[in-house]
């Protein structure tokens, strides 16, 4: 009895159970459930032996038993990491019927329209390395090494006496990890690295020649000319030219019966930041942005001053890169990244001589205190200065001085700060209490007043001249006698993890009511004004439409959003609001997912950010413990500190 063939639901269904990560119970499990033996071909075997293992025993089982063997295999987008879940899946069994297929004028367009997209976003394979950096011959074709000497050196004559004008660049295998070279440098013949992104090498070439690997269909996708010396799944279809006979049933067929076959018909997709199955259009786009993220910076940085706490992170917020720590003499020329601006101590004296990046947390940051150890959602990478120091430009300066803003990014920024106060999500997102403002008619104003801790780096480099929370508050009380002033002291300072500001307990004389424990985005909703040296607070209240007056000068201020006491020279252009937002939040920061682990945008950082609120109630019992820990650690540490000796 003839076994019905597989649906495309059937297939939809199969490749959410095994996306991201297949495993060996689900391959059991549809096995039984189709009455064929289905099994995954994991491109690399070895990271992935029990699978690989099952595919090896499920052939000897199909021939045995006279069962149909349906195999699974690693789509056309690889993970940026081998340790990473699977991104995309091809089902290998049903690519010959697929190919030969007939297809609407609507689905070879959108065959095309993925071609175009490919190519517009550098697309590989593989899509960890960076492109290569030399300039490329004028004319050269492609010869992919395999690692198979007899074959390689076929391809490589074959490339040679067709190309006799042209160079021969070399480029390995991706899908043979760790293989031997087997053709080197001779005249007209130039092998690249392994660490290669191959899009650029391929854009420009002639030509293609390879056995069976990956790149020969990339080949195609580029509109290059592919000679094939094996039968990979894109050869025999009239659309490269072939070595090899192909085999019976495989006829001449558009590319766009091949396009659309592999990337969609035969195909599914995660997305890396929900796990739950996406278009492949949505994968080439975030592969694409994956790519620009992880090239911004020189391929070797140099960090210091970092804990071991953080290191993990700042590996995290440079990949794409090679982070060293603590190196005692880097080279010349070499990129140093510091935190903020008092780790530059730690650099050799002779610092000028390399480029500096340094680090602050963003300001879509986390559901808890920095200083509790809580990880980050976002930080400011800053290669000019750092945003709170108002003493010498800064990335985020430039942005807002110079960025031409267009409608697209503006409209983008209103919709993300709306969202953002609908939401009442501010940078550190902790609180549990509610306020409500007096009721009744006031005399004058709700003005809220932001507490900071006064041996910040923002204080020292944004407050030029008043620097206290207590001398703020007497400075808005004489400027705003019939106000009804309320005081919020910092939450690192509540929280005992940040020494008290002077003469902090001297604050309630000088304002009608002192919180603690609320959200900072719920009290936004309720007073009418925000005073500040520096703090984000204002920023925030910007970002809700309030009116803000700043004592220092904190990258928001001079742009004529604010009510300024100091002036910022450096800053001659009138912003608004949407523009601020802009540069605040899209341009300037990097945002990395909870979820993925990889670059991400402020809008999925907001969605993470809401779900990760939405679980944090449960968890406060163990940042209490945490904190009480680090309390501890403090305390002993400053019991070791030598006593100075008297007089």
């Amino acid at each position: 009895m003839a076994r019905p063939s597989l649906s495309a639901e059937d297939l939809a269904q199969a490749a959410v159970r095994l996306l991201p990560k297949p495993r060996l119970l689900t391959l059991w499990a549809l096995s039984w459930r189709w009455r064929r033996v289905v099994v995954y071909r994991p491109v690399q075997p070895a990271n992935r032996r029990l699978l690989a293992a099952w595919r090896r025993g499920g052939e000897v089982l199909a021939r045995l038993g006279g069962l149909v063997l349906w195999e699974a295999t690693e789509g056309c987008v690889a993970p940026f990491n081998a340790a990473d879940g699977v991104l995309s899946l091809c089902w290998a069994s049903a690519l010959e019927t697929a190919i030969a297929a007939a297809y609407s004028p609507a689905q070879q367009a959108r065959a095309w329209q993925l071609q175009g997209l490919w190519q517009s976003q550098q697309l590989s394979r593989y899509n960890h390395a960076r492109a290569y950096a030399l300039p490329l011959p004028p004319h050269y074709v492609v010869v992919v090494d395999a690692g198979d000497a007899a074959g390689s050196a076929r391809m490589l004559a074959a490339a040679l006496a067709e190309y006799p004008d042209a160079q021969v660049l070399v480029l390995p295998c991706p899908d043979v990890p760790g293989q031997r070279r087997t053709l080197a440098d001779a005249a007209r013949v130039q092998a690249l690295a392994a660490d290669v992104h191959p899009a650029a090498v391929l854009a420009g070439a002639q030509a293609v020649y390879c056995q069976a690997s990956s790149l020969g269909w990339e080949g195609l996708l580029w509109g290059k000319r592919v000679r094939t010396f094996a039968m990979p799944y894109y050869a025999g279809w009239g659309l490269t030219d072939d070595a090899v006979p192909p085999p019976l049933g495989r006829q001449p067929v558009p590319l766009a019966n091949l396009l659309y076959a592999v990337l969609v018909a035969c195909a599914a997709y995660v997305d890396p930041e929900t796990a739950q199955c996406c278009e492949p259009e949505r994968l080439l786009v975030w592969a694409g942005w994956q790519r620009v993220q992880r090239g911004r910076f020189p391929t070797r940085l140099y960090a210091y001053g970092f804990s071991d706490y953080k290191k993990p992170i700042v590996r995290r917020f440079f990949q794409g890169s090679a982070v060293l720590f603590d190196v005692a003499q880097p080279p010349e020329q070499a990129t140093l990244v510091v935190w903020g601006r008092q780790a530059l101590t730690v650099l050799p004296e002779n610092a000028k001589q390399w480029h500096t990046i340094r680090l602050e947390d963003g300001f879509i940051r986390s559901v808890g205190l920095g200083a509790d150890l809580i990880r980050p959602l976002s930080w400011a990478l800053d290669s000019t200065g750092i945003y709170y120091d108002a003493t010498r430009p800064s990335d985020l300066e430039a942005y807002l001085q110079n960025y031409p803003f267009d409608t697209p990014l503006l409209a983008r920024a209103r919709q993300l700060r709306e969202r953002l106060a609908a939401a009442r999500l501010t940078k550190y997102n902790v609180g549990t209490g509610v306020w409500q403002r007096p009721p009744g008619s006031l005399a004058g104003p709700v003005i809220l007043v932001p507490g900071q801790v006064e041996s910040d780096a923002s204080l020292a480099y944004g407050a030029l001249g008043l620097r206290t929370n207590l001398g703020l508050l007497m400075a808005v009380r004489s400027a705003e006698p019939t106000a009804y002033i309320i005081y919020k002291p910092h939450p690192d300072v509540v929280a005992g993890l940040r020494q008290a500001g002077q003469d902090e307990a001297q604050t309630h004389l000088w304002c009608d009511e002192i919180i603690v424990d609320v959200a900072m985005g719920q009290l936004l909703e309720q007073v009418d004004e925000v005073h500040t040296l520096t703090s984000l607070t204002g920023f925030e209240a910007l970002l809700r439409g309030k009116r803000v007056v700043c004592y220092g000068l904190p990258f928001y201020a001079g742009w004529g959003l604010t009510e300024d006491k100091l002036v910022a020279d450096r800053r001659s252009r009138r912003l608004s609001v949407d523009e601020l937002a802009a540069a605040a939040l899209i341009l300037y920061p990097t945002y990395i997912s909870r979820v993925s682990g990889q670059f991400t945008s402020p809008e999925r950082a907001l969605d993470e950010l809401l779900a990760w609120r939405g679980q944090a109630a449960w968890r406060l019992w163990g940042r209490k413990l945490l904190r009480k820990a680090l309390l501890l650690e403090l305390w002993l540490k400053a019991r070791r500190q030598p006593v100075p000796p008297p007089g």
